[in-house]
């Protein structure tokens, strides 16, 4: 998504949907960027997500399968108007803050926690992925020189099919709940777990993915909680070619091979 959708829409839907459940609708937390999320009364957020991101489309169920354990609770849905109400994550600080490797060992604990066996009504990554690297060919964004490598990284690899992966695994996705954290904002399809760990790579925001050493020692610490170190490295070719990647990024992943 090269802009931010018009919000407007959301904002009826959670409206009308507020209404109806008796919530207490406050105004958009700032982040809420492609959706429309709000605190909605004590210890709960509505959440209407935007009708083109498909990518989210099964975010209730997955947060129904986690059931807390990793994730914020799902208190209610309306899929029609693809609304959700959740646990509020409090205090709700992210872990972009803190020190490096407390939040990696914070990252690794919930990741390994939403890495579930799952099946329907979840989608394959398998059957979206080759389209989002042609699309990324076709926009010729920054970082897609990458595409001849990510093809023939892709037609290496084995596919999972049978894992629930997060999709858009992050420090700011990733929230103090009490004495614990907590993930919100899935994308969730079933995968590898190796393909939610680039977008945690090249995060927090402020976070320039040239640093060598920090992006080492972040693979190192997802190999030893049992993932696959080759795999981490091809699907972080393959997921920047069509995401973005600026030259120095590009050189730096084309040298985790």
């Amino acid at each position: 998504m090269d802009e931010f959708p018009d919000l407007e829409p959301m904002r009826r839907i959670a409206a009308e949907v507020a209404a109806e459940w008796e919530l207490q609708l406050g105004e958009p937390f700032a982040l809420s960027r492609y959706s429309y999320v709000a605190p909605a009364g004590d210890g709960v957020v509505l959440k209407v997500a935007w009708h083109g991101d498909d990518e989210s489309l099964h975010e209730a169920h997955s947060l129904e399968l986690w059931d807390g354990n990793g994730a914020v609770r799902l208190l209610r849905s309306d899929p029609a108007r693809r609304a959700l109400l959740e646990e509020r994550a409090a205090p709700g600080d992210d872990i972009s803050e803190l020190p490096e490797e407390t939040a990696l060992d914070i990252a690794v604990d919930v990741a390994v926690r939403l890495w579930q066996p799952a099946g329907e009504p979840f989608r394959w990554i398998g059957d979206h992925v080759p389209r989002w690297i042609d699309d990324g060919e076709l926009e010729g964004d920054e970082g897609s020189e990458l595409i001849p490598l990510a093809r023939e990284l892709y037609a290496e690899l084995d596919v999972g099919r049978e894992t629930l992966i997060h999709g858009d695994f992050h420090h700011h996705n990733i929230l103090r709940h009490g004495d614990r954290f907590v993930a919100i904002d899935s994308k969730a399809m079933l995968g590898d777990p190796e393909y939610d760990i680039p977008s945690f790579l090249r995060n927090p925001l402020s976070f320039r993915m040239i640093d060598r050493g920090v992006i080492e020692r972040r693979i190192g610490a997802f190999v030893a909680a049992g993932l696959d170190d080759f795999k981490i490295r091809a699907w972080t070719v393959i997921r920047l070619s069509y995401l973005g990647a600026d030259p120095d990024e590009v050189e730096l992943v084309r040298n985790l091979l």
